[in-house]
This record gives structure tokens, sequence and C-alpha cells, in this order.
């Protein structure tokens, strides 16, 4: 396994970037309806259901929206109908000698008067009284009568053919248009804030939540088959869950031979396994094996801050996959809603989570054989599911889906590389063999980063060393561009061969493929020493081994300069996990025993108790075995300096050494030790 130098900087260590863009018949189905909070393909096209006519039922974003925009133009036109048509047209207010002007000179048409206003019409337009710069002119004017005038306007009028009217000229605005005028501001009002309020509410409810008065009920719409749906045939390197699902796809093409014997396929399946190792698209791919509609839907897109939303959606996404039964129903990431009810994590707030397993629990103990529905399920957290679900009749089966072995591992490299050219000098096999423990995912994102490569290189087709360089960037990192001190690279190149030179000579270590001083993300240096084959169990022995080469970089650092630096913080990290396993947990430490006192990985600490003096005990057992192998580490670079010495002089010189130029640079002969294995038949083989 890789063993870097981490820059001198009190700082965590960076951790590996996740796998890249997964193949697409491996994506997740596409949400065709964003009202639904789950995905689906393959289902058949159904006639859609009616809808009642009319506007009851609530407010329904997607249908009232445009009657609301509706009432408001109509409101607009009102109110301009009213100001334009009905209203008061524009008149200018005139100086009364003006007005007798336009009467003398017989331009006025006709008046109206009441008490001393004026109201009137001209004949021909005239400029605006005061107003010469601005060329305005007017037609309609109003003008007061002074109450000392003492003219004879009236007989004037009459002399000059001006009609004087009963009614006025032009009528102000009616009572509805100044009452629609009035309230225009309070119906803006109303309109944005309900606007608002339903952008809010279709938010929470993932675009979907039925608006502000109506229910989270929907009916979703059907979605097309896939022009093409994942099948086993783009699954590889698990063949034994390949097998334990069969049955499940044998029930789905034809359930009547089952219920002819009395038997029932398992009503629900729980894909365990660590991210990347291909469990969405196992599900996936039993679906398409079956060519039976397929539902998928992560267990947080039911989770909502309004207590039965979930339930609600629960429900819905039951009652569709029974009208297409048989059909399969795959939940991702279960553990999000399935855990545990009464635990401390579960108090304080969470009762739309329980609502929502709950309504799990229910709708699969409502199962009847003769519906046809699978639940599929998937999660790396299985330990802290409620043992409701996971009763017979529930989740009656866990499959473990594991990381591959090195066939696996091929058969997931030929499939990703279907679609990618490759050179002649690539070879498959060995880039399995040059990457024990990866994931299909991992896999998939190694070919992708082969490919970008080639393509950044101007090359036709993906070589050996595109695999190499984008294996490096991976399990390595991003390599830096960083100026070092002699010095400071003095002691990188002693730190790293310290590493290496002690997974060399420690019997039954894993081989050194590669040694490298060249800064690499955080690191200012890499040992990688991987496996001849694929491990799964370990012994004491291979576990000192692996303490005792992780301390090498510190051994190697006191021996030759008499300092400790830093660098071996991630070294640390390492030895003290492994030392505290093998005390607390693998029993291999005759103080302690047979004892598993600490919780395992990514558990919650404080679920597993022991005494303090218990606790005490594990501390002094995992100082006890890190100083003897320290002490076996420095006692066995002091016998072997020369070897070191010699190893760091070329490292310093040549910068990176792969695993022959390391190993003939420490003058020791590699030998390879030929590995027994034995193929263990699946359950289905007999």
């Amino acid at each position: 396994m890789p063993s870097k130098r981490p820059a001198p900087q009190p700082s965590e260590a960076a951790r590996r970037g996740g796998p890249g863009e997964p193949d697409r018949r491996q994506s997740v189905p596409p949400r065709n309806d964003p009202e639904q909070p789950w995905r689906a393909e393959g289902v058949p096209e159904r006639r859609p259901e009616r809808r009642a006519r009319g506007f009851g039922g609530g407010w329904k974003p997607g249908r009232n929206t445009y009657l609301f925009w509706l009432l408001l133009a109509v409101v607009f036109g009102l109110s301009y109908a009213s100001m334009h048509i009905t209203g008061k047209q524009e008149r200018v207010s005139v100086p009364y000698t003006a007005f007798t002007q336009q009467v003398s000179a017989g331009n006025v048409k006709d008046v109206y008067t009441k008490g001393y206003q004026i109201q009137g019409k001209l004949k021909n337009a005239q400029q605006v009284p005061g107003q010469a710069d601005t060329k305005k002119t007017y037609t309609s004017f109003e003008t007061l009568r002074p109450a000392f005038a003492d003219d004879k306007i009236y007989t004037e009028m009459v002399r000059k053919g001006v009609q004087v009217e009963a009614k006025p000229v032009s009528e102000d605005r009616g009572l509805l248009a100044n009452l629609l005028l009035s309230l225009l501001p309070t119906l803006l009002f109303v309109g944005l804030w309900i606007g608002v309020m339903v952008w809010l509410q279709r938010r929470m409810s993932g675009g979907g939540g039925g608006g502000i008065m109506g229910g989270f009920g929907r009916s979703p719409k059907p979605v097309q088959p896939d022009e093409k749906r994942a099948t086993f045939a783009d699954v590889a390197g698990i063949d034994e869950v390949e097998a334990e699902l069969s049955e499940i796809v044998d029930f789905l093409k034809d359930p009547g031979k089952y219920r002819r014997m009395g038997a029932r396929v398992p009503r629900g399946v729980l894909l365990t396994g660590s991210p990347g190792t291909g469990k969405t698209l196992l599900a996936r791919a039993v679906a398409g094996e079956a060519d039976v509609p397929f539902y998928s839907a992560a267990a947080s897109e039911f989770i909502e801050m309004v207590v039965g939303v979930g339930a609600a959606r629960v429900r819905e996404l039951f009652t569709e996959a029974r009208k297409t039964a048989p059909s399969i129903i795959f939940i991702d990431e279960i553990d999000t809603i399935g855990r545990a009810r009464g635990s401390g994590a579960s108090m304080g707030g969470h009762d739309e989570r329980e609502q929502t397993l709950n309504q799990i629990l229910t709708e699969m103990d409502g199962f009847s054989g003769s519906e046809g529905v699978v639940v599929i399920a998937a999660t790396n957290r299985p330990d802290i599911l409620d043992p409701a679900l996971m009763r017979p009749g529930r989740f009656d089966r866990q499959v473990a889906v594991a990381p591959p072995d090195l066939d696996g591992r091929v058969a997931i490299l030929r499939v990703h590389t279907r679609e990618v050219p490759l050179a002649g000098d690539s070879d498959i096999t060995s880039v399995a063999k040059m990457t024990p423990g990866m994931t299909g995912a991992e896999l998939a994102n190694l070919v992708n980063e082969a490919a970008l490569l080639a393509v950044k290189r101007e090359k036709g087709a993906v070589d050996m060393a595109d695999f190499q360089s984008a294996l490096e960037k991976v399990q390595l990192g991003t390599r830096r561009s960083l100026v070092m001190p002699f010095e400071e690279r003095r002691r990188t190149s002693y730190h790293e061969s310290g590493h290496g030179l002690l997974g060399m000579l420690q019997p039954g270590a894993d081989p050194v493929r590669k040694i490298t001083i060249v800064p690499h993300g955080r690191a200012l240096g890499v040992t990688v020493s991987t496996p001849e084959s694929d491990r799964y169990a370990y012994d004491e022995r291979y576990l000192r081994g692996r303490i005792i080469g992780a301390l090498g970089g510190m051994a190697a650092e006191e021996l030759v300069f008499g300092v400790i630096t830093t660098g071996s913080e991630s070294d640390l990290e390492q030895v003290t996990k492994i030392a505290r396993g093998m005390v607390g947990r693998w029993g291999m430490s005759p103080k302690v025993g047979p004892l598993s006192i600490l919780p395992a990985d990514g558990m919650d600490p404080m679920g597993q108790y022991a005494a303090q003096g218990t606790l005490d005990a594990v501390d002094l057992e995992a100082r006890r075995i890190v100083d003897e192998c320290y002490a076996e580490a420095l006692e066995t670079l002091r016998a072997n300096r020369d070897k070191l010495d010699s190893l760091a002089r070329v490292l310093l010189e040549h910068e990176t050494l792969d695993e022959e130029a390391a190993y003939a640079a420490a003058g020791i002969e590699r030998v390879t030790v030929p590995v027994e294995t034995t193929k263990f038949p699946s359950p289905t083989q007999h």
C-alpha cells in the first residue's frame, strides 16, 4: 500500500478523490416528471387519468398559476379602459382671459358650465398659454369664471354659435373604475405573496408539494422505456451476487412456476457493500434482465420539513409500482430513513423520518405473493438499520457486494474499455494486478483518467503508460511542481528509502512497486507496496511487518540525521490504527486476550462499552507492539546501512524508481513467491 510523506505542517492527510463519472448505463434513470420523487424506466405507457374540470381542489401550481396571471391582466385591462376610454380625458387648465379670446375668435365648439367652472372644446387646437417653448397644444380645456367678471360671455357665445351643453363634455371615472384602481395595489401584493408562497412550497416539496392548500398526493406521469437498459452483460466481477439475484429474475419472468410449488420470492433484498461496488447497477440489471419496470429513489428524497410528506410519497410509490407489477422498487442509501428507532441519533425532531420508515414497513408487510413487487435497497451501513426492517417478510435476504478479485477486475476493465481504443501494449490483466482492492467505480474512473491523458498527449489509443500515469494520479494524487532545498530532498529520499528497504527485507511483506520523492498531492514522497494477489485475512506476522515498514521512514531519519520530523504524520496514524486493531479488535495480544473492545471503523465509539482499566490495557499493549516494531526497524536499517545509503543515493538522483530499479539500487534480489489460491464454488454450484 502507498506510504506517503506529507508536507511538514500539522494538517490532516488528503483523502483520495471519489470515482469519476460512471458509464451512462450505470447512471440513475432520469426523472422525467419533476413532481415525483423517484425515477422510473421500463414503465409501459398507460392512458393518462382524466382529471375533473373546474377550479376546485385547492391551489395547484401547475394549474392555477395561469389563472392568477389572467386575473391580473383583466384588472390591468379594466384600469386602462377606465383611464383612457371612460375616464377623464386630458384637459388643460387655461386662464379665463384665454377662454374669452377663443370665444371672440369663434374657435370654441361647445362648453359645459357648473357654477363658476367652465369646461369645453375648441374647434382648432391652440398652443397652451405660457408654454411657447414646448409647442404643446390643446383642444379640451377648463377654466374658472371670476366672481367679479361683468361681461356678456353667454351672449357672445350664442352669437358665435357655441353649443352650450347640459352635461359634462368629458365625464370623470365611474365608481367601478375608482374601486378597481384603489384595489389594484392590494391585488398586486396578494398575487405576489401567493406566487412567493407557491415557489417556496415547490422548493420544500422537491418540485411537487401540492401548493398552499392542495394535498401531497399526485399521480405521476408514465415514463417511456429506455432504448437500452442495463442487463447482467453490463455487470462484471461479482458473479456470486448475480447467482443470488438470478432467482428473482426467474420469478419476475415466470411467477406461476413458483406459485405452483407454494414458494414465494423474497419480498426485499438488501445489497450491502462499500461505495462504488455496483449496487445500483445490480438493481438496474435485475430489472433489465427481467424486463420489468424499475423505480429508483434515494431515501433522502422522501424526507421533507413538513411531517407526513415522506409517508405520502412512499404510499404513492408503492401504489404506482403495484399498477405496473411485476416491477422493482430500488431505494438507495436506505440507512437515511432506516436507522434504528429509539437510538440517540433519532431523538429531537425526527418524526418525519420515523413516519416515513413506518410507512415503508407497512407497505412491505402488506405485500402478498401475487403482487409481484420486489423491493431492492442498498446501504453501506447495514449495522445501523432498524431490526423491524431486517426481519423475514420485509428484507428477507442480504447480499454482500464486495470489491472484485483479480478475475473480477479484469472483467470490469473489459466492460469499461469496450468503447475505449487500446494500444497494442495495453494489458488489461497487468492493470488489474496493479489495482488490488479497487471497486468497479474506481476502475471506471481509472479508465476514464487514462483516456483523458491519452487525449491530452494527442494519442490515437490508450497505452500502458497512460494507465500507469492514471493509476499514479489516482493513488498518489496530482504531481506538484514544488522546489525543495537539497537538504530537504536528501532527508525525504532517506525517509522513503527506509520505507522501501524494510518492505524489501521483511519476510512476507508486500513487494515495493514504486518509490518517488516527487511531491504528489500533499505528500513530499511516496512509497507504493501492493500484494502479489488479493488478500482477505491477515495474520499477526504480516501486520507487524506493516507496522515495521510504516515506521521505516522515521527510523531512517533518526538513524541518519538524528532527528524526527513531521513527515511521519500519516505513517503514525496508520501505525496507531493497526496496533490498536490488533489489541482491541482481533485478539492478537496475550494480555488483553480474545476480546473485541474497540468498535469497528465507522461505528459510533459510544456503541461499545468497556471498563477504563481494559481501555488502558489496550493502550499499553498497542504501545508495546509499536515500540517493539520501531526497535526492530532501527536494528534492521542499522544492519543494512550500506543498502539504505545506496538506495537513497540513487533515489535522490533519479527521483522516481520503479520496482525493478528500486530492488537493483538496494542490491536485493527480487524473489517472487508463488501464491496458491483456492476457488470456492458459488452457493448455486454443486
